[in-house]
């Protein structure tokens, strides 16, 4: 059997059910009305069964409630009516002073079924249609003379009073269940928009970095050195190609994964630590140089802790075009048995600490790194400069 098929049980229906309710109710009836080993005569009632009409009865009742069984999914308020008219023919037909528990079993699970899916205003109507029938019948038989079971009558009532509670309860849990998976799925949205718009931020900082660095470039020497202002120029354009591409691709992925029916994002390449000899290049060329150091063997790292690594240094190294002042910094991933380490030093001024200077970029990098259980520090150098150090361990099953 398949891991995800649902057992046997779940596989019947509420109309299953009901229909395995009433047959059992049904034949606990004929035994208590057939005399057994061990009984008096005075225990049972020989042939009532077979009484001319009694048939008749109990087939009018056999099929009101199946047609009620079978109904109960698609119309239940319909389908417990066709019950209750089954559990009172089968009354008739057994010459019964009340209607016995047995006999409204079906019925009882009905009145679960409708507890349980459908709104308050439905479940009150069916429960006050099921009380008018249960009380009806031995009222009905006290006015024409008859002698009825009232401690029988209020058990029935009981039952389908229990049966209502339980049925309440179960469309509680399953309500409550459902809010819980859309608050889930709420948050999970909530993270990926939070992603989406840290990874908006590292890459749109760093271009716009790199822009603003070759822009002042180019207009201190566009009258004395036509040509450095052409390729700064030139490097501004680049940059800003790259980040509208970039902003592009994030955009159509975004779209795609709304068109998408089955919900899932769709496979996106992300950047990691072997990206890091292309922002090297595209920031020494924008004039702050990187030396850029790997130590270790360069073994794979998972996806979300190699882009944690690379975002680290982008946003260290944007800062330090941005904030340092400085021509030149370096950067070095240590690479362990279970963890990776990053190192990025300038030589700049202290503008990074300022609360306007690196703005939401330390808090951006600490967080990254926290989510992955690794630790992260950042502070002036007690030579000058600033220094940016972040740990990320490697989870055991991806060494």
């Amino acid at each position: 059997m398949p891991v995800n098929s649902p057992s046997l049980l779940r596989r019947v229906t509420p109309g299953g059910w009901a229909a395995i309710a009433w047959a059992a109710g049904l034949v606990y009836s004929f035994v208590v009305l057939v005399r057994l080993p061990g009984e008096s005569r005075d225990n049972f009632y020989r042939g009532v069964l077979l009484a001319d009409g009694n048939q008749v009865w109990l087939a009018v009742s056999a099929a009101a409630t199946l047609a009620g069984c079978a109904l109960l999914r698609r119309t239940p308020l319909s389908a417990l009516g066709l019950l209750l008219a089954g559990t009172v023919f089968g009354a008739w037909a057994m010459h019964s002073t009340a209607i016995d528990v047995p006999l409204v079993l079906g019925p009882d699970v009905a009145l679960w079924y409708i507890a349980a899916t459908l709104p308050r205003r439905k479940v009150v109507l069916a429960s006050g249609l099921a009380a008018l029938v249960l009380l009806g019948y031995p009222i009905g038989r006290v006015l024409v003379g008859f002698v009825i079971g009232t401690s029988t009558a209020l058990a029935v009532l009981l039952t389908a009073a229990v049966a209502v509670l339980l049925g309440n309860s179960a469309g509680e849990s399953r309500r409550h269940a459902a809010e819980l998976s859309s608050s889930a799925a709420a948050r999970a949205v909530a993270g990926e928009r939070l992603r989406i718009a840290r990874e908006l931020h590292d890459m749109v900082a760093h271009s716009i970095g790199i822009v603003a660095l070759q822009a002042g470039a180019a207009r201190l020497v566009l009258t004395t050195q036509p040509e450095a202002a052409r390729d700064a120029l030139g490097q501004v354009e680049t940059a800003s190609r790259e980040t509208l591409s970039g902003l592009r691709r994030m955009l159509v992925a975004l779209r795609a994964a709304e068109d998408d029916p089955s919900g899932q994002p769709p496979l996106t390449p992300t950047p990691g630590l072997a990206d890091l000899d292309r922002l090297a290049a595209s920031t020494t060329a924008a004039g702050v140089a990187v030396d850029l150091r790997h130590r270790g063997p360069r073994r794979p790292l998972p996806p979300e802790v190699d882009l944690a690594a690379y975002r680290v240094v982008q946003e260290a190294v944007a800062n330090v075009v941005r904030h340092a002042g400085a021509r030149s910094c370096q950067v070095t991933i240590s690479r362990e048995e279970d963890s990776v380490s990053i190192e990025i030093l300038d030589g700049g001024g202290l503008r990074a600490t300022q609360p306007g200077g690196a703005g939401f970029g330390l808090l951006g990098m600490k967080e990254r790194v926290a989510l992955l259980h690794g630790s992260f520090t950042a502070g002036p150098r007690p030579t000058g400069g600033f220094r940016v150090a972040a740990t990320l361990p490697v989870p055991a099953g991806a060494r």
